[in-house]
């Protein structure tokens, strides 16, 4: 199984017959390096419904047949957009024939703001752990800090933790290191930083300071075999 980061939130995950899309987040992106017009995806998994999560997710899909995995109100905003939706929501698990996906907590917001301004309400903010070939990815979304990291650290066997650093809109440096620790993963990738200026970060710095399992910094594009 092949991991890559993609600037945001945006991670791909390519397995022996899946390649499935968290966040997609391409066009008007500049620390992408996909091409939202070809970028080929079986599944896409949906954190939350801002628009730098949900991106390209409508031609994306339409254009793979892609199913879409997302809390229950985003699911059913997609799927009147005509996509193939699956809806979820947080504390619940399924097993599709991917892998198995479990919604968790995320103290955030989630709404979807359309090209004339209007605003649409879409659920409740979320995390996502994937269970793939044996592997546990947890995509922690986009998130404060709080205490049931503990618990879904201890409940889980993690191997790889996708963590937000950038502070402003998430956790900062400093709460995503006590959040690293309590996730006890067995590898850290700092997340959703740079992308704009108000959440500058040094992922290196963060890495560096990783104290439970090892922190990696992937550069765009960069690949994690796992």
């Amino acid at each position: 199984m092949k991991l890559s980061f993609h600037g945001q939130a945006v991670v791909k995950v390519e397995t022996a017959d899946h390649t499935i899309l968290f966040d997609p987040f391409i066009s008007g992106n500049e620390k992408c390096d996909l091409n939202a017009d070809t970028v080929k995806a079986d599944v896409i998994l949906l954190t939350h419904g801002h628009n730098d999560h949900v991106g390209d997710t409508v031609e994306i899909a339409k254009r793979n047949d892609a199913l879409v995995v997302a809390p229950n109100e985003l699911a059913n905003y997609l799927a009147s957009k005509g996509l193939n939706t699956h809806p979820m929501h947080i504390g619940g698990a399924h097993e599709f024939d991917f892998g198995k996906v479990k919604f968790t907590q995320a103290f955030h917001g989630s709404s979807y703001t359309e090209e004339d301004g209007t605003i649409i309400y879409t659920g409740m903010p979320a995390g996502i752990l994937l269970t793939v070939e044996g592997k546990t990815i947890y995509h922690v979304g986009d998130t404060g800090l709080f205490s049931d990291l503990k618990l879904i650290g201890n409940r889980n066997d993690i191997d790889v933790a996708f963590v937000p650093i950038g502070d402003n809109f998430t956790m900062g440096p400093e709460d995503a290191l006590v959040a690293a620790d309590w996730i006890q993963a067995k590898t850290v990738v700092p997340i959703h930083y740079n992308t704009f200026p108000v959440i500058e970060q040094d992922p290196y710095a963060f890495a560096r300071e990783v104290k439970t399992g090892k922190g990696i910094v992937m550069e765009i594009g960069g690949e994690m075999e796992l």
